[in-house]
């Protein structure tokens, strides 16, 4: 158990998505590590140094100096140059390499978690200089572990863990960006309603309001008018709003009801991650 309870799902989460991975990739072969995951530009390997290196940071070990090659398509923000710094400098390593780091990372995390006497309101040191709080930096690190899992998942032909203690902290950290990417990415006019209803291994319905003002926020109660409604699954859900896939490629796993236009200008900007 850590110090403070208000932590402790999200410490539970990641140790169940990150033991995950150490799981999916501790046998697998050397070309194995080579495969492309939905994760734009990723491979297997690409992901498992992402998780090691952002891990290293959450324990305060310094950043690598490195020079990343200039042709790699995937890196057009300041934000993903940050990110695939960790990730270009173990783009050579080999198989017992990677799976040793990783163990030796978690380990390492393991034992930060235990020890753990911070409060969570304590700020730490967040991606691009910037600072967020150790709660906030739990909760990312437990989705992003999560999203990361699937990616494996994916790539390697084991699906699972769609309903795990990470799919709920995910599921909640989309539906905190839904408001945004309605309201104001896609305009969605004030006094409107957008409801998305989810089936499969994670149900849920919910509701995106845009007030007066065209603030948008959501809820769990069902709109009596909505301007669209949204029926997928939750695979599919997770996968938009992660990037991981195109509207155009799971047009056939979407039900659209309303305003197609609207609707069509919410799924151009669905994809919530940075």
């Amino acid at each position: 158990m850590t110090v403070h309870p208000s932590l402790q799902n999200y410490a539970d989460a990641w140790t169940h998505a990150v033991e995950s991975i150490a799981e999916l990739v501790q046998p697998l072969v050397e070309g194995a590590w080579n495969r492309a995951t939905p994760c734009p530009g990723w491979s297997v390997r690409d992901i498992v140094s992402h998780v090691i290196g952002m891990e290293c940071e959450m324990l305060g070990d310094p950043r690598p100096i490195h020079s990343l090659p200039r042709d790699l398509y995937h890196v057009q923000s300041d934000f993903a140059r940050y990110m695939e710094m960790q990730v270009d400098v173990r783009r050579h390593h080999t198989s017992p390499e990677m799976t040793a780091e990783l163990e030796y990372t978690l380990i390492r995390r393991a034992r930060q978690l235990r020890n753990e006497s911070r409060s969570p309101d304590t700020l730490v040191r967040a991606p691009l200089g910037a600072e967020q709080t150790l709660e906030l930096a739990y909760r990312m690190r437990a989705f992003d572990t999560w999203v990361h899992e699937q990616d494996l998942r994916v790539a390697l032909g084991r699906p699972g863990n769609l309903d795990s203690p990470g799919a709920y902290v995910a599921r909640d950290c989309l539906l905190q960006a839904l408001p945004k990417a309605v309201a104001k990415d896609a305009g969605a006019p004030p006094n409107s309603a957008v409801v998305f209803d989810v089936s499969g291994p994670m149900e849920f319905l919910r509701t995106v309001r845009v007030d007066a003002d065209g603030r948008g926020s959501v809820d769990g109660s069902p709109s009596l008018g909505p301007l669209v409604t949204f029926a997928t699954d939750w695979e599919t859900f997770y996968r938009l709003t992660c990037g991981r896939v195109r509207p155009a490629a799971v047009a056939d796993r979407i039900k659209v009801d309303g305003d197609t236009e609207m609707a069509e200008a919410i799924l151009r900007v669905i994809a919530v991650t940075p």
